[in-house]
């Protein structure tokens, strides 16, 4: 008989900076699933549940998955939706019995109670079962790690990619460390190093650029003795919270001095390339412009709107984009998702075909990429906005964008949802009559994650920072509880000897 496998998924990545709370009704419109549900949804797919079960058949584990929760980003989480979803993990870790917690986490969540919503969790886990019991987490590598995260965890493992295509590789990576900790092959912990920046220069990005000689040295590294796991996290700087930054996880055993020296080695190199951003950063006129004059020759322009991301936390409704192509005379192109669920709904009434005059977006924070932008369009498609993705990282899984239209504006097709993601998946625009590939140009709103679909097809991508929430001009954020100095809100910030190495 294996060993009995307590495991949960609780994730969200807050945006202190969002005027939205993240309550029980966000998380049931991305996911909230029990344990046979999440399993049925998402045990085959590119999840870190499908890599705890590949691993758990391999050793012929019981794994009691209970919960499997996650809103898209936002404001913080309610406390009615933080203790609600600690329920199921909490009374099953209470019956006992338990060889091993495997647990899904994200790694910046902020509640309305707790700045280091994992940590949170951790500490009620931990007061159940007791000091000892193997924990092991897997975070996303947007995670803003703290000291409390590594204390209570054995085994803390990050994605390697962003995009994000390796979710299931490290759901197996981390399920077969928990198997060595319990058979007692090893005893690990996770050490912890950072440095007083709000993120790393490109928030991590891997498929260019110095993350990828980064991530060759921590694999190099791993092959050492007493190395298990090495995770470079380039934070979520969206967050106003006192743990704030990148940071350079070290799973292993035996003496400190040289697993942290190898911590440290990469920490460094963060911290010395701090200026080497890749992405140049448009305008939105500037974008507008550069579209008027493509030739899709070679496939689309795809351009990106970087601070407007739903996916970080922005209302994903800002319309200066749109906007900029609409006065630049952009023709054949698609623009999406506008976060919108009163326009959506209201189109919900209108008949294909019919023109509608109506205004979209800007409607929740006007002084972040603009206010409503009043339009007169075609209806092209209008119904329950519900997408199986078939790409990299969102294949075979469902998400909804709740009541949905396109709308055709002057030979823009604009996709409007109500319920916020990200784009991240070409079936994102093809189930509603879009066809990215055949536009000439197709804006949308994403940081990075688009690259792994949208890039293969793409004669050319730009990115756009328009003052949205999101943006990467954080001077225009209030930051209240960030340690100072803190780079880039104070350019002459120093590493000190206690903003290292935990």
């Amino acid at each position: 008989m294996g060993f009995n496998i307590l495991s949960a998924e609780i994730s969200h990545e807050t945006n202190t900076f969002n005027i939205r709370p993240t309550d029980l009704q966000a998380f049931r419109d991305r996911y909230l699933l029990d344990g046979p549900a999440a399993i049925g949804a998402k045990g085959d797919k590119n999840t870190e549940l499908a890599g705890l079960l590949d691993v758990g058949r391999a050793y012929d584990w019981d794994v009691i998955h209970v919960i499997s929760a996650a809103a898209g980003p936002g404001g913080r989480v309610t406390r009615e939706a933080f203790e609600t979803l600690l329920v199921p993990l909490l009374d099953a870790a209470a019956r006992g019995g338990w060889d091993g917690v495997f647990l899904i986490l994200h790694g910046a969540m902020v509640s309305a109670d707790h700045d280091d919503g994992e940590g949170e969790i951790l500490r009620r886990l931990r007061a159940v079962v007791g000091p000892d019991l193997p924990v092991a987490v897997t975070l996303d590598p947007h995670a803003n790690v703290t000291t409390a995260m590594c204390d209570l965890a054995q085994i803390l493992v990050s994605f390697t990619t962003y995009p994000h295509v390796d979710v299931r590789a490290t759901g197996r990576r981390t399920a077969e460390l928990l198997h060595r900790t319990m058979t007692g092959d090893i005893r690990p912990r996770t050490l912890r190093t950072h440095r007083p920046m709000l993120e790393e220069a490109n928030g991590g990005r891997t498929d260019i650029g110095p993350m990828i000689d980064r991530h060759a040295m921590a694999r190099a590294f791993e092959a050492r003795k007493g190395v298990y796991a090495i995770s470079i996290n380039g934070a979520f700087p969206c967050a106003d919270v006192a743990e704030v930054g990148p940071t350079v996880l070290i799973v292993g055993e035996g003496p400190d001095a040289p697993l942290v020296a190898m911590a440290d080695e990469l920490a460094d190199d963060i911290w010395a390339r701090r200026n080497e951003v890749l992405n140049h950063y448009l305008t939105a006129t500037e974008a507008g412009e550069i579209a008027l004059s493509w030739r899709p020759g070679s496939g689309p322009l795809v351009i990106a709107d970087y601070a407007d991301n739903p996916g970080s936390g922005a209302y994903g409704d800002a319309p200066a984009l749109l906007d900029a192509l609409l006065k630049a005379g952009v023709q054949d192109a698609c623009f999406g998702p506008l976060i919108d669920a009163e326009a959506a709904t209201t189109l919900q009434d209108a008949a294909l075909g019919e023109d509608v005059t109506l205004a979209i977006g800007g409607k929740t924070a006007p002084e972040f990429g603009g206010g409503p932008l009043t339009v007169t369009g075609t209806v092209m498609w209008r119904g329950e906005g519900r997408v199986v993705g078939d790409g990299p990282i969102l294949g075979g899984q469902e998400r909804s964008f709740g009541p949905t239209a396109v709308l055709r504006v002057a030979g823009i097709d604009v996709l409007i949802v109500s319920i916020a993601h990200q784009m991240l998946d070409l079936q994102q625009f093809r189930t509603f009559g879009i066809d990215p590939a055949s536009k000439s140009v197709v804006a949308l709103k994403s940081m990075q994650h688009f690259r792994a679909a949208f890039a293969p097809s793409a004669g050319r991508i730009i990115v756009c920072d328009t003052g949205a929430l999101c943006t990467t001009r954080y001077d225009l954020l209030p930051y209240r509880n960030v340690p100072r100095p803190i780079f880039p809100l104070d350019a002459h910030t120093e590493v000190r000897a206690e903003q290292m190495s935990d």
